[in-house]
């Protein structure tokens, strides 16, 4: 029972759990704006099923499918799986259930997002496999965390409306900006090892250049989506505190350099969605 309890702690340790925040706050956003308010008890628990469950496989997907480059790259040999604290078989297996888990938290929502999830599942764990021949990879990144709103909306409607594909857009180049930047500390190691990357296409200069076009277009987009949603301007000041938010990593990178991402930078990114879902909620309910 206690190697039990080591493996389940080291795997949610290896999926950095509680970077779930990354993801959640926008299906919730997505859920709200088309409930207008919150969405009922049942709907709020099978999204945050789902979500947890998505995010933990495609998580652990990737440390799994990554492993042997992880314990090439100094940065990543000390993570579990390049250290033997964990079997390859045990996170194929956690890899598997969550997946199940999301599908069958997707069925309980409505038929749509049921028919969807595998096709949301292709997308989240394709990435992982994606820096394998394209450089267009954190864009895959993007659209598998730009997904969350859409599945919220759809998890209370069952249809689209342009202001959650605004979002999902929105947190499509939120993210890709932020993976780009996180790539940077790689670029030597994935140009050695044939990998694929921004960084290693465009070099690093051209790289962080498009990283900050993208979290412009992330904030532009967020503020456009308030517009169409009608929120009010408690709404308006988050965005605009994101926007401040990220302008602020780049000028940390800009100072110190991005051979090292520090711990912060995955606090802020968590800080923005947390933002922007709290300013919808209290917009919506005001």
């Amino acid at each position: 029972m206690g190697n039990f309890w080591r493996n389940i702690w080291e795997i949610l340790d290896m999926i950095k759990i509680g970077h779930s925040v990354l993801a959640l706050p926008f299906a919730f956003m997505g859920a709200m704006l088309a409930a207008r308010g919150w969405p009922a008890g049942r709907t709020t628990f099978f999204i945050l099923v789902a979500m947890v469950a998505a995010r933990s496989a495609a998580m652990a997907f990737n440390r799994l499918v990554d492993a042997p480059f992880d314990a090439a790259n100094p940065r990543t040999a000390t993570r579990s799986l390049p250290q033997g604290r964990l079997k390859m078989k045990a996170v194929l297996v956690f890899v598997v259930v969550n997946s199940l888990i999301f599908i069958g938290a997707a069925s309980q929502l409505n038929w749509v997002c049921l028919a969807l999830s595998p096709l949301a599942l292709a997308v989240i764990l394709g990435y992982s496999l994606s820096k394998r021949f394209t450089a267009a990879t954190h864009f895959i990144l993007g659209l598998g965390l730009g997904l969350a709103p859409v599945g919220g909306w759809l998890a209370v409607r069952g249809d689209l409306s342009l202001q959650v594909l605004v979002l999902a857009l929105s947190v499509l180049f939120w993210v890709a900006g932020f993976d780009i930047l996180y790539a940077l500390q790689d670029e030597e190691f994935d140009r050695q090892t044939g990998l694929h990357s921004l960084p290693v296409r465009l070099g690093s200069l051209q790289a962080r250049g498009l990283a900050a076009g993208c979290h412009l277009a992330a904030a532009g987009g967020f503020l456009l989506t308030g517009y169409l949603a009608g929120l009010q301007g408690i709404y308006t000041l988050a965005a605009l505190l994101g926007a401040a938010v990220l302008a602020g990593q780049h000028l940390i990178l800009f100072l110190r350099g991005p051979l090292r991402l520090p711990p912060a930078f995955f606090t802020l990114n968590g800080l923005v969605g947390i933002g922007l879902g709290f300013a919808t909620w209290i917009s919506l309910i005001s």
